[in-house]
């Protein structure tokens, strides 16, 4: 494997990344649903956007700060939630939460994570949001819900796109399952804190996801914590309509990096009919594909406030541990600063539909 500090772009750590990972690790972080359409088209899709560079603009001072939540960030770069993230690393989301916060970075912490909500909270240094996936039962739901509240979490990020996991082949060909000595920590004491807890051939449902949430579970969750709840996974324009007459705080457009159903649109060509929905009324992230700083401006002209990448920081994880995970912020950041001043746009609110070529 050659010197991390050689590694310049993300797909450089994406490379290293395979050469240090497992086959059974590789396999389910890097895999789609079925035949991965969606997964290429993801990342395709930012190739096939053209921007439009601008001459003789001021940009000698850069300013990518924006606001999400009530709270400023330095940049509009979050970290996706990733679960097990010891598979990739030795200290997993210890690692990853230390390279976040080296990043200037908001972590938002997966529900399956491999260290629990209060020893990465104990250990982070910058602010983090927490993603719930509802469970069939409902007082562990609220239970981890008031956990994360009570560790000091930001907010709190719904899963709404995962009522069953998609046809995920490749990990089913490595036999994925979590190895001895690894674990949900949050489910530590019930059954299904370990194992693979895929459904059979019997079922299409899991053990850990609920398939009967609905909108009215929204304005339960709502109730139970003080935190801004941010529903993941909207792909639907309706959706986004139903999402502001919840009163939820903000949305992510996700297709789940493209794990669950196979054959929808890129989460940028959706973008902009959801952010067309919601008119600046509330947060609109987006994730699934970014691999360049052209990519952030991509989705930030189309409508994003913000963005979060998943398998990158994972590769860089995988690499060099928070450093890898550092490195891969920074350097998306950097080319984000790179074309910010090539299209002379100085700050992030200079950033328009102007920006695309039309």
């Amino acid at each position: 494997m050659p010197n991390p500090a050689e590694l310049l772009d993300l797909p450089d750590f994406e490379r290293a990344a395979k050469d240090v990972m497992s086959l059974l690790t590789w396999e389910y972080v890097s895999e789609g649903a079925a035949d991965e359409i969606t997964l290429r088209s993801n990342q395709r899709a930012y190739d096939e956007i053209r921007v439009v560079p601008r001459a003789l603009v001021d940009v000698s001072r850069l300013n990518t700060r924006v606001s999400l939540l009530g709270r400023e960030h330095a940049h509009p770069i979050l970290l996706a939630p990733t679960a097990y993230q010891k598979l990739s690393h030795p200290n997993g989301e210890l690692a990853t939460v230390q390279g976040a916060a080296d990043a200037d970075a908001t972590m938002v912490v997966s529900t399956t994570a491999t260290v629990s909500i209060e020893d990465i909270a104990a250990a982070a240094r910058h602010p983090l949001w927490f993603q719930l996936y509802v469970q069939p039962d409902r007082g562990f739901t609220r239970e981890l819900a008031q956990r994360a509240e009570a560790a000091g979490y930001e907010a709190l990020v719904v899963t709404v796109d995962t009522p069953a996991l998609g046809p995920r082949y490749r990990e089913l060909r490595a036999k994925f399952n979590l190895p001895p000595g690894l674990e949900r920590a949050n489910f530590r004491g019930r059954p299904t804190a370990t194992g693979a807890q895929r459904a059979g051939e019997a079922s299409i449902f899991s053990a850990t996801l609920d398939p009967t949430v609905t909108w009215k579970d929204i304005e339960w969750l709502r109730s139970l914590t003080r935190l801004p709840v941010v529903l993941k996974g909207i792909m639907n324009p309706d959706d986004a309509t139903r999402a502001l007459q919840s009163g939820v705080a903000g949305i992510i457009v996700s297709n789940h990096g493209a794990r669950n159903l196979d054959t929808t649109p890129a989460t940028i060509e959706v973008l902009p009919r959801v952010a067309e929905k919601i008119e600046g009324r509330i947060p609109v992230l987006v994730d699934g594909g970014i691999r360049r700083g052209t990519d952030v401006l991509k989705a930030l002209a189309l409508g994003a406030n913000a963005v979060l990448i998943g398998r990158p920081y994972v590769h860089g994880l995988a690499v060099d541990g928070a450093r890898g995970v550092t490195r891969i912020v920074k350097i998306l950041r950097r080319e984000l600063e790179m074309a910010m001043a090539h299209c002379g746009r100085p700050t992030i609110a200079a950033i328009d539909s102007s920006v695309i070529w039309r």
